[in-house]
C-alpha cells in the first residue's frame, strides 16, 4: 500500500474509533438519569484506565517496531497475550464484585465478563498498525461502529448502568472475530512467542509506569475526589470529556499509531517538524471544537448529553483550555518516543502528580469548575515540559553531529 494511502486509512481509522466512543457515551447518557450516567462513567472510566495499560504494556511497544521477520511473531504474540491477560483480569473483577452489593458494583461484573473482547479487539488494531495494513483496523473498526450503534439503539431509557456496559463490550465480538480471522490469515505460520513480554526489561514495562503516573493517575483521581466529595463530579467531568471524545481518542492514537507512519521519514529533524506541524493542528482543531461547542443552542445540548447537558456545559472553557495543552503535550510525547522512548518517563511522573495536585486544590477552591481549571493547568506545564525536552535532545544530537563532522576530516 502507497504511504499517502496507509495515512488516510489510518486516519480514517482513528476517526471510526473516536465517533464509536464519543457516541456510546452520548447514548448512555441519553438513556440514564445523572445518578446512572454518573455510574455508568465511573466504570468506564475503569474500562479507559485498563485499555491504557494494555496498549501501554503490548501495543505501544509493538508500532515502534520497524519490521523485521519476527514482526509477524510479534503480532500474532501481543494479541495472544491480550487476550489471556483480559481474561484472567475479567474474571477476578467479575469474582470480586460478585459479592459486593449496588448498582456500580453490577456495572463493574459485566465489564469484568466483556473485558477480553473489548481489549482484545483494541489489540488486533496495534497489530494492523504494525504490519502497515490499517484498511484492516477500519474494517473492524466500521463493523463495530455499526453493530454498537444498533445495540444501544435498541435500549430503552431507564437501562440499568450493568446492561448498557454488558451490550457495549458484547457488540464489540463480530468485530473481534472479523479481525482475529484477518490476522491468523495475515501472520500464517508465524511463531507464538509470550515469553519474552513477560521478562523484565520489556519496554512494555515502562510505558505502562509512564501511562500508570501520567493518564490513570488523574483519571483515578477524579474517581477519588467523587468518593470523598461530591458523588456527581465524576459524572460532569465526564460529560465534559464526552464532548471531547474524538479528540481524546486521536491523541490516543497520535501517540499509539503515530511512529509506524512518522517512521516513513528518513530524516529526524523532518520528523520533528512534522510532529510539530501535528500539535499545531491538533491545537487549532481542540480550539475550535471548544467554540464549536460553547455555541451549541441548551436544546441541542440536551440531545447530546440528556440531563447531564448543564453541568457539562459549564466546564467547556476549562475542558476545551485543557485538550488544546493536552495536543501540544501528546505531540511532544509522540516526538521524544521517536528520539529515545525512554526518556519520557520523568515527565510524565513530575507533571501527572502536579496535575493531581492542581486538580485538587482546584477543586477545594472552586468546586468542580475549580478541578477542571486545574487540570487543564496541568495539561499546559506538561505541554512546555515536554517540548523542552525535545529541544535539549535535538540540540545535543546536533552538537554531537557537529563534532564527528569536524573530527571526521582529520581521521587518516
Amino acid at each position: 500500500m502507497r504511504a499517502r494511502t496507509a495515512i488516510l486509512c489510518s486516519v480514517a481509522d482513528q476517526g471510526v474509533a473516536a465517533l464509536t466512543n464519543i457516541l456510546v457515551l452520548v447514548a448512555a447518557a441519553r438513556l440514564s438519569t445523572v445518578a446512572d450516567f454518573a455510574r455508568f462513567s465511573a466504570v468506564y472510566l475503569v474500562f479507559t484506565v485498563l485499555l491504557g495499560v494494555s496498549g501501554a504494556y503490548t501495543g505501544q511497544p509493538l508500532v515502534l517496531r520497524r519490521g523485521g521477520a519476527d514482526t509477524l511473531g510479534a503480532c500474532r504474540s501481543a494479541v495472544a497475550f491480550t487476550l489471556g491477560a483480559s481474561a484472567a483480569l475479567g474474571a477476578l473483577l467479575a469474582a470480586v464484585c460478585l459479592f459486593v452489593p449496588g448498582d456500580t458494583a453490577r456495572a463493574l461484573l459485566a465489564l469484568g465478563l466483556v473485558l477480553p473482547v473489548v481489549l482484545g479487539q483494541d489489540a488486533l488494531r496495534y497489530a494492523f498498525s504494525t504490519l502497515q495494513r490499517p484498511q484492516l483496523a477500519l474494517t473492524s473498526d466500521l463493523v463495530r461502529l455499526g453493530c454498537v450503534l444498533g445495540a444501544l439503539a435498541a435500549q430503552e431509557y431507564g437501562a440499568a448502568p450493568a446492561r448498557l456496559i454488558g451490550v457495549w463490550g458484547l457488540s464489540a465480538l463480530p468485530a473481534l472475530l472479523l479481525s482475529a480471522a484477518l490476522l491468523h490469515r495475515a501472520t500464517a505460520g508465524a511463531p507464538l512467542l509470550l515469553r519474552p513480554m513477560l521478562r523484565r526489561g520489556h519496554l512494555g514495562q515502562r510505558f505502562t509506569v509512564e501511562f500508570g503516573v501520567g493518564n490513570a493517575t488523574s483519571q483515578l483521581s477524579v474517581l477519588g475526589l467523587g468518593a470523598v466529595g461530591n458523588p456527581l463530579l465524576v459524572g460532569a467531568l465526564r460529560g465534559a470529556t464526552t464532548l471531547f471524545g474524538p479528540l481524546n481518542v486521536l491523541y490516543t492514537s497520535a501517540t499509539s499509531f503515530g511512529p509506524p507512519l512518522l517512521g516513513r521519514i528518513d530524516d529526524e529533524r523532518r520528523r520533528v517538524r512534522a510532529t510539530a506541524g501535528l500539535a499545531a493542528v491538533l491545537a487549532a482543531t481542540a480550539a475550535l471544537w471548544a467554540v464549536t461547542l460553547a455555541l451549541l443552542p441548551d436544546g441541542a445540548g440536551r440531545q447530546l448529553l440528556g440531563d447531564t447537558w448543564p453541568t457539562a456545559a459549564a466546564l467547556l472553557p476549562a475542558t476545551g483550555s485543557q485538550y488544546a495543552a493536552m495536543a501540544v503535550g501528546t505531540s511532544g510525547l509522540l516526538a521524544l518516543r521517536m528520539l529515545d522512548p525512554r526518556t519520557t518517563l520523568g515527565i510524565q511522573v513530575v507533571f501527572s502528580l502536579t496535575a493531581v495536585a492542581l486538580m485538587a486544590g482546584g477543586y477545594a477552591l472552586g468546586g468542580v469548575p475549580g478541578a477542571a481549571w486545574g487540570l487543564a493547568l496541568g495539561s499546559l506545564c506538561k505541554a512546555a515540559a515536554t517540548w523542552a525536552r525535545v529541544a535539549r535532545l535535538r540540540r545535543r544530537r546536533s552538537t554531537a553531529e557537529a563534532l564527528s563532522a569536524d573530527v571526521l576530516p582529520a581521521a587518516p
